[in-house]
C-alpha cells in the first residue's frame, strides 16, 4: 500500500484527494521507485485544481518531477538500490507520477541522480531549475553573452524565473527581473538581480517595435509580456520562451524578426532526448549552491498538496515547493 494524490473524474468535473492505494494500481513500467521526494509546479496545480486541460487519462497521479530510489527493475540500466531521477516524459500527465510514495515508470524515462545533489535539492530544482537551465543554454547558444548588455527574466518570482535569476548571474550577466510582486524585490536581487521591473511594464498591449533594450530575455509569462518583451529586445538578441502563465497567445508582429533579426526560441523540456538532459544538470551541479536553493524553496508534505496548488495559481508561492514523501 502506498499514499498518492489522486485525481479522477466525475460527472461534475473531478475529484482529487489523497488516498491509499494498493501498488497492484500502479500503472505498467519496467522500473519501481520508492519516491523521495517530488514537486508541486504550476502544470500539477493546474492538474490537481482542473484548471487547465492537463490530465489526458483518469484516474492520474499528477507529478512531473520525482526522485529516489530504484525497488524493483527489469530494465538492463537500473538495478535496486540505485538513485533516479525524472522530469517530464508524460508522467502526472498520461502516465501516473511522483505525487506519491510509489511509481512505476519506464526506465528510459529516468537518469541516474546527479551525484552534487541529495533528493531534497534535486526536487527543489526540479522541471523548473531544469527548464531554466535549458534556456540559459539556448540564449548561450546563440551567442547572448554578459558583455552585450542586460538580459531579462519574466516571471521572475516563480519556479523558472528565480532560477533563470539565479544561474544568469551565476554566469556573469547584468539581470534584469520583472514581477508583479514588489515585496519581492529583496528576494531576487539576492539572487543575483539588479534591476527589478514591475510586471505591468510588459503586461499590456504595445508597439510592433519599442526601444531597444535586452541583450536577451527568458520568458516564462507568454501573451502580451512575450510581444513587448520581443518588441524591446536589441538587434540580433534571442529570447527564450518557456512558459505561458500570462497565456498562450502571442499578439506580435514580425517586425522584431525581419527588422531586428530577434531569434524566438521554444525550450521544450518534457521530451528532452537524455543527452541534454544529463548535460543540463551538469551545468546545474556546477552553478547552484545549497544557499540557492534554500533561498527559492519551501518544503511541504505530501497532505499539504492540495491546499497549495490553489495558492500556486493564484501567485501566493515564492521560488520553489518540494513535497517530501517521508513525511
Amino acid at each position: 500500500m502506498f499514499k498518492a494524490i489522486l485525481i479522477d473524474k466525475q460527472d461534475d468535473g473531478q475529484r482529487v484527494g489523497v488516498e491509499t492505494l494498493d501498488e497492484d494500481r500502479l500503472p505498467e513500467g519496467d522500473v519501481t521507485v520508492r519516491v523521495a521526494c517530488s514537486t508541486l509546479n504550476y502544470k500539477d496545480a493546474l492538474a490537481i485544481t482542473g484548471k487547465g486541460p492537463v490530465v489526458r487519462r483518469f484516474p492520474m497521479v499528477p507529478g512531473i518531477d520525482l526522485a529516489g530510489t530504484v525497488e524493483h527493475s527489469d530494465s538492463d540500466e537500473f538495478r535496486p538500490g540505485d538513485a533516479v531521477l525524472l522530469n517530464g516524459w508524460g508522467v502526472g500527465e498520461t502516465h501516473w507520477g511522483g505525487l506519491a510514495e510509489l511509481a512505476r515508470l519506464e526506465g528510459r524515462w529516468l537518469i541516474p541522480h546527479p551525484s552534487d545533489f541529495n533528493f531534497q535539492q534535486s526536487m527543489a530544482i526540479g522541471t523548473a531549475g531544469y527548464t531554466a537551465m535549458l534556456s540559459v543554454m539556448m540564449l548561450e547558444r546563440h551567442g547572448v553573452t554578459p558583455e552585450q548588455g542586460e538580459v531579462l527574466v519574466t516571471g521572475a518570482s516563480g519556479g523558472v524565473g528565480s532560477y533563470a535569476v539565479a544561474l544568469l548571474a551565476r554566469l556573469g550577466y547584468e539581470v534584469a527581473a520583472s514581477t508583479g510582486r514588489r515585496e519581492e524585490a529583496g528576494y531576487l536581487q539576492a539572487l543575483g538581480a539588479q534591476t527589478i521591473i514591475d510586471r505591468e511594464e510588459l503586461s499590456a498591449p504595445g508597439r510592433p517595435l519599442g526601444k531597444e533594450r535586452w541583450a536577451g530575455a527568458i520568458d516564462s509569462v507568454g501573451s502580451h509580456t512575450l510581444a513587448n518583451v520581443l518588441a524591446t529586445t536589441r538587434y540580433g538578441g534571442t529570447v527564450a520562451a518557456c512558459g505561458l502563465a500570462q497565456g498562450m497567445d502571442l499578439p506580435s508582429s514580425v517586425a522584431p524578426f525581419i527588422l531586428r533579426g530577434v531569434t524566438l526560441a521554444g525550450i521544450e523540456s518534457v521530451m528532452r532526448p537524455r543527452a541534454d538532459r544529463v548535460e543540463a544538470w551538469r551545468r546545474l551541479g556546477e552553478l547552484l549552491t545549497p544557499e540557492h536553493l534554500d533561498a527559492i524553496t519551501q518544503t511541504i508534505t505530501l497532505d499539504e498538496v492540495i491546499e497549495k496548488a490553489d495558492d500556486l495559481l493564484a501567485g501566493r508561492v515564492r521560488g520553489r515547493l518540494v513535497v517530501d514523501l517521508a513525511k
